[in-house]
C-alpha cells in the first residue's frame, strides 16, 4: 500500500509549449531540425574528416565517400528515402511520418556544411567529440518525438518481422556498418568507430534524461509521526509512504520516498537527524523528475 502527502505550497506552472497541438508540432520541428544541424556539424567537423564510420546510414557514407568517392549527402538521400518508404509500408503512416522531416533535412545539412573545415585530424579526439555531437543532436530530435530515419527504421522493421528485441537489431544494423569499415578501411577505424558509437548513446542519455540535479530519498524511522510534520512542514516538500514489512524481523515499518532538488540534499539530513538520529535514510539521484514542484512533462 503506498500514500501519498503533498504540500499546497508549490503550485504547478502551466507548460510553456502545450502537450499538443499546432504549436507544440511545431516546436517539434524546430527540435527535429535543430538536432539534424547538430548532427550534420559533428558528421562533417569530426567524422567523416577522421574516417570514422560509426554506424548507420552514415557509416554507410562514410565508407561510400573514401572507396567510390561518393558525396555523402547523396549516400545518405540514396539510403535514406527507400529505407523510409519501406518503413512506411511495414511500420505503418504512423510511425512512419515522424521520421520525414529528419530523413529530408539531415542530408541536407550535410551538403551545406561539407566545406567548413575539420579543427582536427586526430581520429581518437574525432570519434570523442563525433560521439558527443551525433548524441547531442539525436538526443535532441528524439525531444522532438521525431527520428534521423536510415538504419533505425530498419533496426525497426527487422525488430518487427522478427520478433528480435530491438536492442539487439540496433546492434546488429550499427555492428554491419562498422564490421564494413573494418573490411573497406582499416581495423583501427573500426575501433574508433566503436568509442564514437559508445559516446553518442551516452550523450543521448544524458540529453534524453538530463543530468541529474534532484535526489531521491527513503527514509525508515520509528518517529513515523514527527518526521512527517518535519518534511511536511519544515522542509516544505510532499512525500510519500510506503508500507514495508522488515526481512529479519517481520516487523510492518513505514518508508517514506522524498524527492528534493540539489540545494535541499543537505537540509533534509539535517532534518532527518534532528528528529530521528537512529533514522535508516537512502538518497540517490533521480535522473529525470516529472511532476508537481518538478518539471512538468513534455
Amino acid at each position: 500500500m503506498m500514500t501519498s502527502l503533498t504540500t499546497t505550497g508549490r503550485r504547478r506552472k502551466p507548460p510553456v509549449i502545450p502537450l499538443t497541438g499546432p504549436l507544440r508540432n511545431a516546436w517539434d520541428a524546430a527540435l527535429i531540425i535543430m538536432g539534424a544541424f547538430v548532427m550534420s556539424l559533428a558528421f562533417n567537423l569530426f567524422l567523416l574528416p577522421n574516417h570514422i564510420a560509426s554506424g548507420g546510414v552514415a557509416g554507410i557514407s562514410i565508407i561510400a565517400a573514401q572507396v567510390l568517392g561518393v558525396e555523402p549527402a547523396y549516400t545518405q538521400w540514396v539510403f535514406n528515402i527507400p529505407l523510409f518508404v519501406a518503413g512506411y509500408f511495414v511500420l505503418g503512416r504512423h510511425s512512419s511520418i515522424r521520421s520525414l522531416l529528419g530523413t529530408i533535412v539531415l542530408p541536407l545539412f550535410v551538403y551545406i556544411t561539407r566545406d567548413i573545415p575539420a579543427p582536427t585530424t586526430n581520429p581518437l579526439l574525432g570519434a570523442l567529440y563525433g560521439g558527443i555531437g551525433v548524441g547531442l543532436g539525436l538526443g535532441i530530435v528524439f525531444r522532438g518525438r521525431g527520428s534521423t530515419g536510415g538504419m533505425a527504421i530498419l533496426a525497426q522493421m527487422i525488430h518487427k518481422l522478427t520478433g528480435f528485441s530491438m536492442s539487439f537489431c540496433v546492434v546488429m544494423t550499427d555492428g554491419t556498418v562498422i564490421l564494413l569499415a573494418a573490411i573497406f578501411l582499416k581495423p583501427e577505424q573500426a575501433l574508433y568507430a566503436l568509442i564514437g558509437l559508445f559516446v553518442t548513446s551516452k550523450m543521448i542519455d544524458a540529453v534524453e534524461l538530463g543530468f541529474s540535479n534532484s535526489k531521491v530519498a527513503y527514509i525508515i524511522s520509528e518517529e513515523v509521526e514527527a518526521m512527517q510534520r518535519a518534511i511536511l512542514n519544515d522542509l516544505d516538500r510532499g512525500l510519500t509512504k510506503l508500507n514495508a514489512e522488515g526481512g529479519y524481523t517481520g516487523d510492518e515499518r513505514t518508508v517514506f520516498m522524498v524527492v528534493v532538488g540539489q540545494n535541499e540534499a543537505s537540509r533534509l539530513k539535517t532534518i532527518v537527524r534532528s528528529v530521528d538520529p537512529e533514522a535508516f535514510v537512502i538518497i540517490s539521484n533521480a535522473h529525470e523528475v516529472l511532476g508537481k514542484g518538478f518539471k512538468l512533462p513534455g
